[in-house]
Order: structure tokens, then C-alpha cells, then sequence
């Protein structure tokens, strides 16, 4: 963890990002350290949970987890792995499906649906040619799940490049155990 930035306790925070972490730390009963150190700067801390609760409504619960899951697994971002591993089994969405997002191999016969493959190939492609000479995957996300899902699923993309990259530069660990050590 580095400590050159201050953690910020809820009390300390601009009171219009207190007021909106209010219900997550109630639910989870914790104050994660992303928004401890991210509320330094708290308007664009609001954008960032606003385009984050945009971009969920925008999309089905297991496409959303495609992307979290496989961006934080492919920036190794334990951080928002954990948080999606446990919130992936809350939806209901299974241990094995899990299992098979997280092994990062669309291609296999495992239990992701057409759609959640063709989401899975696009993150992958994304990532690993920073953006560039994806088009065929895009093509087949757009023709999978229509343009406005496929520019959900990018920005998604983007939003969760940008939280790895800061919890991997302030080397954040996840605040509560992996689930899948738990099953």
C-alpha cells in the first residue's frame, strides 16, 4: 500500500460525496480505500460513481460483469476483482460461470452464452492491442448486441482501465477475502 496519500475518512469528505457513499458503506459496512483516496478529488469522484451507475443501467448484470471481471483480471486489479467475484455470485450468476470469466478463454466450451463470449473477445482484444485494430471485434459486439450496448460496453471498458490503474499505482489491496476461497 503506499501511503502518500492521506485516506479520508467519510466525516472528512466534501459532504456531497459523503452523503452519496452514505448507502454503499452502510451496505458493505466499510469505507473501501479507493474512495478514501480518490475522494481528494470529489466532483470528479461524483462523475466517476455517476458514469460507473450509467453504464450499469446501460447494460444486462452479466455483461456488466464480463467487463469488470476481465479488465480487472487482465490489469491484475485484485482490488475490483473481489469485489465482482462476490457481487457476480450475489446475482446469482454461479460459481462456475465465474470460474469460467475469470479464466480469461472465451473461446472454450465453458458456460459464458454467445454474448457473453463475443464481450469477453472484445475486452480482451481492447486491452491487449490498446485499442487499436479491434474493429472486427467490434463489428461482432455491434452485430451481437446492438451499437448501443457495444459503446456501453467501451466505455465500460475504459472506466475499469481507469480504477486498475489507480488502485495499481497507490498498490490498494481488496478490503474483504476472495469469495472463490471461500466456496
Amino acid at each position: 500500500m503506499t501511503a502518500s496519500i492521506p485516506r479520508l475518512s467519510a466525516a472528512e469528505m466534501a459532504p456531497e460525496l459523503a452523503q452519496t457513499l452514505r448507502p454503499r458503506i452502510e451496505r458493505l459496512g466499510y469505507l473501501g480505500e479507493f474512495f478514501q483516496c480518490a475522494a481528494h478529488q470529489p466532483q470528479a469522484l461524483l462523475s466517476f460513481i455517476r458514469l460507473t451507475e450509467d453504464l450499469k443501467q446501460a447494460l444486462p448484470d452479466n455483461l456488466t460483469e464480463v467487463v469488470a471481471l476481465s479488465v480487472a483480471s487482465l490489469m491484475g486489479n485484485a482490488y475490483e476483482r473481489v469485489q465482482h467475484e462476490r457481487l457476480s455470485l450475489k446475482l446469482g450468476l454461479g460459481e462456475r460461470w465465474l470460474r469460467d470469466v475469470i479464466r480469461l478463454d472465451p473461446n472454450s466450451n465453458g458456460s459464458l452464452n454467445d454474448k457473453e463470449a463475443v464481450v469477453q473477445k472484445f475486452v480482451i482484444a481492447v486491452l491487449a492491442r490498446k485499442g487499436r485494430d479491434a474493429g472486427s471485434e467490434l463489428d461482432a459486439v455491434v452485430q451481437t448486441i446492438g451499437p448501443q450496448e457495444a459503446i456501453a460496453v467501451l466505455m465500460l471498458i475504459g472506466r475499469y482501465v481507469m480504477h486498475a490503474l489507480i488502485v495499481n499505482t497507490l498498490s490498494l489491496s481488496p478490503p474483504v477475502p476472495p469469495p472463490l476461497d471461500e466456496i
